[in-house]
C-alpha cells in the first residue's frame, strides 16, 4: 500500500477552475458535491487504459495561498505531449509561471504554474533531447 490513488485540487471558484482544467488538460468533471457535503466535482483526467490517476476539484475551506508563499502540501505534474502549446494554454486560460520551462537532461522538459485558484501544479513533457 502507499500507492497515490486520489488527488484534490482545493479552489475558491468552482466554475472558473473546471474551465481552466477542462480548457488547459480536457479534464471532464462529475458531480460528486451530494457524497462529499459541499462543492466536490471528480475530475476524469484521461482514459482509464492510460497511465495515472483520477481526482477532484474541492471547495477551498480558508484562505487562499499568497503569493510566493512556500509550498505547503503536494505539486501535482500532468504529463503533456507538447509542453509549449499546453504552456499557452495555461497563459490564455488565466494561469501565470511559477517556475519557468527548465530541462531535466536526457529526461523531459519541466516547469511549474499557477493556476486560476493560486495553487501551483506542474507540467513534463518527457524527451531525450532536453538539455
Amino acid at each position: 500500500m502507499g500507492r497515490l490513488v486520489h488527488f484534490e485540487i482545493h479552489v475558491s471558484d468552482m466554475d472558473r477552475a473546471k474551465k481552466f482544467y477542462g480548457e488547459v488538460f480536457g479534464w471532464s468533471f462529475q458531480d460528486w458535491s451530494e457524497y462529499a457535503g459541499m462543492p466536490y466535482f471528480g475530475a476524469v483526467t484521461g482514459d482509464e487504459r492510460e497511465p495515472g490517476i483520477n481526482g477532484a476539484l474541492m471547495q477551498r475551506q480558508s484562505a487562499s495561498p499568497e503569493i510566493n508563499q512556500a509550498l505547503n502540501g503536494f505539486a501535482c505534474t500532468m504529463g503533456v505531449e507538447d509542453y509549449d502549446s499546453t504552456e499557452a494554454k495555461i497563459m490564455e486560460n488565466g494561469g501565470k509561471v511559477a517556475m519557468p520551462k527548465y530541462a531535466l537532461p536526457g529526461m523531459a522538459w519541466q516547469g511549474y504554474y499557477i493556476d486560476t485558484e493560486g495553487n501551483i501544479f506542474g507540467i513534463h513533457q518527457p524527451d531525450e533531447n532536453a538539455k
